[in-house]
Formats: C-alpha cells, structure tokens, sequence
C-alpha cells in the first residue's frame, strides 16, 4: 500500500437494474457495476467492493470512505411497500392528507382519480389541541387522549408512527410532547413534522412526515445491515449517505430521516455534471443521466444545479404536476421520467409505440439479458440497432442474446404494427429519445431557458448511448461524454461535500422587521445545520443563507440570496433591494405603484457545507490528429434511416486531442458512446469524449 486509508474512498450508488460502484484512490478510479439484488440490495454492493478492490490490488480494510446513495427509499414509496403506519394529527385536520389542495392536474379530465394518500383514514387518529399561526397556544394538548392512543396504536400492529399538528413549524412544542407520551408505551419509530419538515403548507408538511414514517423502519434495517455487512469484509471505515439536497449526512441522521435520501442517486449524477462544468468552465450546461430505469435532466448554472424545496414522488398521470406524492425536502432540481435502458416498450390501443414507465429493472431485466425476461426493453432495441457488442457488455461480464432481443421486439411490437425488429427498434428508440427530448424542453421553458444554449454532459450506462440522438433533437451542438460516465452518480458522491439544509417557516413582513428575531433564528438554523456537518468533517464550514420571499398575497415564492452576516437597522430595505433584483431576474420585473402591496419572508434557510478544494482547469478542445478504427461493424444510423457501417473503437486507444470522425462507436467497460453521422468526437484533455457537430464553429 502506498496510499494511506484517508484517500481511498468508495461511491456505491443502487439503481434499479444496476449497482454502480466507483473507487478512488489518489485520483484513480476504479469501477464496476453490478445487478442489483432486490431482495438483499447490500450483497451488490458488497460484490462490487470485491471487484475494485482485486483490480485496484488493495482490500476491503484499506477503504478510508464508504459514500452511498440509494433509490430504495423512492421505490418503497412509488410500490407502497413501507411500514404499516399510524399518523396523529391534530383534530378536525385527519382528511388533510386525502384532500390534497384541491387543484386539478388535468383540468378536462372528468374521470380524474387523485393518487390514494400514503395512510388510508382508518390509521389516522386525531388529538385535540391547537398551536396559532404566530406559534401561539390557543387550546391545551390533551395528553389523556395520546395515553389512549398509544395503547390503540400498540394494539393495532404499527411499524412506525407520524405525528403532525398543525402550525407546528412555528412552535414544535405539541409535536415534542405527543412523541415523548407515546415513546413511552410504543417500541416503533416516531416521526414528527417539525423535524422532518418545518414549513408551512399542512399538506405538503404532513404528507412528508408521513413518507418519513413510512419507510423509516426499513430503511434503518437496511442501514443496520449493510454496515454489519461491511465490517464482516473488513471494511470497518464510516459510511455516510448522499441526501436529495446533494450534500453527505451520516447513516445515523439517514436512519433517522430517510426522506431526505430519496432523490439521493439523481443528486450524485447532478454533483457529477456540475464538477465537469467546473472543471471546463461551463457555465450554462444540461446534465443528462440515463440509467437503467428513468433519466433525468438537470440544468447547471454557474458550476450549480439548480434546486428546490419541494419535488413529487410517483407522478401518476402522464409525468404530470399535482399527480404525485408531494415531499417538502431541499432536493436538487431536476425532471425525471420513465425512460432507461430496461424501459419496457408496448404499443397502445391507437397502435402507437410506447416507453416505460414500467421497467425490466435487473429481474428479470432486458430479455438479451437470458434472465427469463420476455419483454422489449430500451437495451434490447440497442442491441439490435448495433449500439451494443453483446460479447463485450460490462466488460463481458453479461453476455447478451441478440436472438433474444429480436425475438421480444418482433413480438412486443413487431407484429403488432407489421414491421421487421430492425425497424420496430428503431421506432423504440426514437419514442424513448423523443421523449426525453420533450422532458428536457419542457424543463427549460419552466425555468426560462433555451435549451440549445447549453453543452450537454452525459452520463450514466445508457446515456452516451443515446447522447449525439438526442442532441440532434435539441439542437445541441456540443456533449461532453466523462471518464466514468458510466457510473457517473457513483463518481458523484465521491465530490459531495458534507452539508445539510435547514430550514423554518416565519412569515415576516419587512414592515414589521424585527432583527434581533430573525438575527435569533437564523443562529439557531446555522447551528442545527453545522451541526450535522461535523459529523462528517471537521475542516473550514461555509453558510448560504437564503429567504424565501413574495408579494403579499401571492401564492408561492421565490429564493433570495443573502449575504452570512447579522442584519442591522437597514435590514428592511436592504431586503427589499434583494427581493426586487430576484424578482426581476425571475420575472422580467418587479411589481410597482400598488398601494398596500406589502413584501414578505416566507420561510428562512441556511445551507452549511465544508469548504471544497480548487480544480484543475481545462479548456475545450475542438480539433487535433484523426484516429483511424481499427474494426468496424454495422449500426443504424438515424440520418441515413439504415444500417451503416460505424467505426468501432477503445476508448483507452484514443489519446487526448485526437479526433475520430461519425459514424462510429466509442466502447468502454461501463458503457459505449455512438457517435452519430452528423458529429465527431474529440478527446480532451482529461479523457472526456467531446461529441462536436459536423461544422460547428464557436
């Protein structure tokens, strides 16, 4: 051993068809990926660590880090496969969960069905009691009450229990004296909302606490498990998780709130493409992650993903806002839709192929798979396009049976629609690339951008399969395809910071400004949030401090930056200078010339991080010597609507600043990039595959 245990750190993400593991020691990685087990998710993880850890010549014992994120606590949720759980809350507030908001997704739609709340009615008990919206106590918990309903809850076979009340994200204190009442008769986990989620809007606050109870007890097994599990190989290092929000938390505080883990996967891939775009100086990028189940697509702006406090679960209706479970979480923001390798391909009633979102995942997986799958999916189109070299899939580590794939297409979709599996695979692929392509323009419109204007960095094991397509689409003319792209979210941890987000719901009109108030609180959320990140780190810890604020009256908010210092006595209109600058930016401008239009602070949130190292820096490179493939074989291409031979070639035979001209296939253990007709690949500087539009000029 020549490095000491500090610098060798290990990113095991679970997907749900692959487990993507990446070791690093000193700046070298090493990587595989592994079919995820369902019924044991940590065996996969552990036969990952086996694999680098032989190629990488060290032990289990050696690894200084173990950062894991999961989808786990997403797949219990959307298959309602957590805890039987009791929610309490306070009285005449038990139908809040059901009654959602009130909004419909889809207007017209008049058989719309409302996705059934995650606590059917009978496991929801009420309580009398009621805190007032300025935190004030306006009735008297009635702690004779919570007695009687430990003793129901402990007879009624609960794994886990949500407690919350309402306006208790300005005074806690009922939500804290239910759970000690109870903790004394049960033996479950308690939940309460002024921990898991302390903000305003009782459907959303109460929806989350309930998602947090109700995978809460598996996940900590899992966790308890997988640690045990690690120790038995030797492995004795700390193991910390990725958080939706994109920073590192320890299992402790993962155990504790598991909510927090569910977008923890799609955080690392995001954390992934922003160090990419820092490293080139990319400041206007699209990450685009397409794995084994869905893809996502995040905008990063700045070096930053962009993020928000709420996202859905499980979107019942056609991906559609409103249709899903509601999570009131600091996330990275992103749009994620059924659409990876293992994507099951149907045709529906008006003979129209069709794309997830159910999937193949790794059992039975893709039917070239061999493993008692019968259904196309995204991999088996692949295949039978030339995309893939079925003797050389994950490093030959799974052989794929085109016959297979051919027989499941003409099947499944072929002979619906009277066309040869080539063609039937080629018309998979264009839904699945077309689809994407509208979750990626619709994603930018939402957030006032042009989608064109961006580079897009791929990754992920389907992703640079489909990357140059999907480019041509948009109108891209630029991708940038990493080293370890194929296990890009696993590399993604590996640059986490260690960081939380706390937040709190205060309304504060800026006419009624209190400063030593607000100076108060957000002390206290500075420390609760540092707190957590020394768990993990003990070095330099810096603070973003954000207010989320709005016109009186309006009905949502928007994020203003402020700067980590105490407010004084020009608090007021220093904020209202902030508030109008954001509000521009997001707007076009601000609002003016209405008497009484008071502005407003919503909730208040301090992110605290430790400090990352600086990067190398490199520029993009366009051009230089052209490689010649040594082999070739035939691929369908897109432009020319038929097979074409496509130049195949190694990505470790390809040395940085050599080109290598479309059509051709650029393959690698975890993945292969297509380089289409109509683009070139350049290789850069730190191994990166430019993808660059034939004649494009910067």
């Amino acid at each position: 051993m020549t490095k000491s245990t500090d610098e060798i750190r290990l990113g095991a993400d679970i997907g749900g068809t692959f487990t993507d593991i990446a070791l690093d020691i000193g700046g070298k990685i090493f990587s595989t990926k592994v079919l995820t087990n369902y019924s044991a998710p940590e065996q996969a993880i552990l036969d990952g660590i086996e694999t680098v850890t032989r190629d990488a010549g060290i032990s289990p014992a050696d690894i200084g880090l173990v950062i894991h994120g999961t989808t786990l606590a997403t797949n219990a949720l959307i298959e309602r496969r957590g805890a039987r759980t009791a929610l309490v809350t306070t009285e005449g507030f038990r139908d809040v969960i059901e009654m959602r908001t009130e909004n419909r997704f889809e207007q017209y739609d008049l058989n719309l069905r409302l996705p059934a709340p995650l606590i059917p009615r009978e496991h929801r008990f009420t309580v009398k009691g009621r805190i007032g919206a300025e935190g004030q106590e306006l009735q008297p918990l009635d702690e004779a009450r919570l007695e009687e309903l430990a003793d129901e809850i402990a007879a009624g076979g609960f794994g886990s229990v949500a407690i919350g009340f309402i306006h208790s994200y300005a005074n806690p204190a009922h939500e804290r004296r239910a759970r000690e009442i109870l903790e004394r008769k049960l033996d479950i986990p308690i939940s309460i909302s002024a921990e898991v989620s302390p903000q305003m809007r009782e459907f959303e606050r109460f929806n989350t606490v309930c998602a947090n109870a109700y995978v809460r007890p598996q996940m900590a097994d899992y966790l308890a498990r997988l640690q045990v599990r690690l120790k038995e190989m030797e492995a004795e290092c700390p193991v910390f998780m990725i958080h939706s929000g994109g920073g590192l938390i320890s299992v402790e505080t993962a155990s504790e709130f598991p909510v927090r883990l569910v977008e923890s996967g799609p955080a690392g891939g995001a954390i992934f493409a922003a160090d990419i775009a820092r490293r080139f100086g990319l400041e206007k990028v699209v990450s685009y992650d397409m794995g084994g189940t869905t893809a996502k697509i995040c905008l990063i702006e700045d070096f930053a993903p962009r993020t928000a406090r709420t996202f859905e679960v499980a979107r019942t209706y056609r991906f559609c806002k409103g249709s899903g479970m509601p999570i009131s979480i600091p996330v990275i923001e992103m749009i994620e839709i059924g659409a990876g390798g293992g994507s099951i391909a149907w045709v529906d009633a008006m003979g129209r192929i069709q794309t997830g979102p159910e999937s193949a995942g790794s059992e039975p997986g893709p039917a070239c798979y061999g493993r008692g799958g019968e259904r196309p999916a995204i991999t088996d189109a692949d295949l039978v396009l030339g995309k893939l070299d079925p003797d050389n899939f994950a490093g030959g580590a799974i052989r794929l049976d085109a016959g297979a794939s051919q027989g499941a297409i003409r099947r499944g979709v072929g002979e619906r629609l009277s066309l040869d599996a080539t063609s039937a695979a080629f018309g998979i692929c264009e839904v699945v690339d077309e689809n994407m392509a509208n979750a990626a323009r619709v994603h930018a419109v939402e957030n006032g951008k042009n989608i064109s204007d961006n580079i897009m960095i791929a990754f992920g094991g389907a992703a640079p399969l489909h990357a140059a397509r999907l480019c041509e689409k948009l109108g891209i003319d630029r991708c940038l395809v990493p080293r370890g792209a194929g296990v890009g979210s696993a590399i993604g941890f590996l640059k986490a910071p260690f960081g939380y987000e706390a937040l709190a719901s205060r309304l504060v009109r800026l006419s009624r400004f209190d400063s030593g108030e607000v100076n108060a609180l957000l002390t206290d959320l500075k420390a609760s949030a540092e707190s957590f990140v020394r768990a993990g780190t003990s070095g330099k810890i810096v603070s973003e401090i954000t207010a989320f604020m709005r016109y009186s009256g309006q009905g949502w908010e928007i994020p203003v930056p402020l700067p980590d210092k105490p407010f004084g006595a020009d608090a007021a209109e220093r904020l209202t200078q902030l508030f109008r600058a954001s509000y521009e930016r997001f707007f076009g401008r601000a609002i003016d010339g209405l008497d009484g239009l008071e502005i407003e602070v919503v909730t208040w949130s301090v992110k605290a991080t430790d400090e990352r190292p600086a990067v190398a820096r490199h520029e993009i490179a366009m051009g230089g010597r052209d490689a010649r493939p040594g082999v070739s074989r035939p691929v369908f291409d897109p432009a020319a609507g038929s097979m074409q031979t496509y130049g195949i070639v190694e990505r470790d035979a390809l040395a940085a600043g050599e080109r290598l001209a479309g059509p051709a296939v650029i393959v690698e253990r975890e993945t292969s990039t297509v380089v289409t007709s109509l683009f070139d690949a350049v290789i850069q500087s730190d191994g990166s595959i430019l993808l660059v539009r034939k004649g494009f000029q910067p």
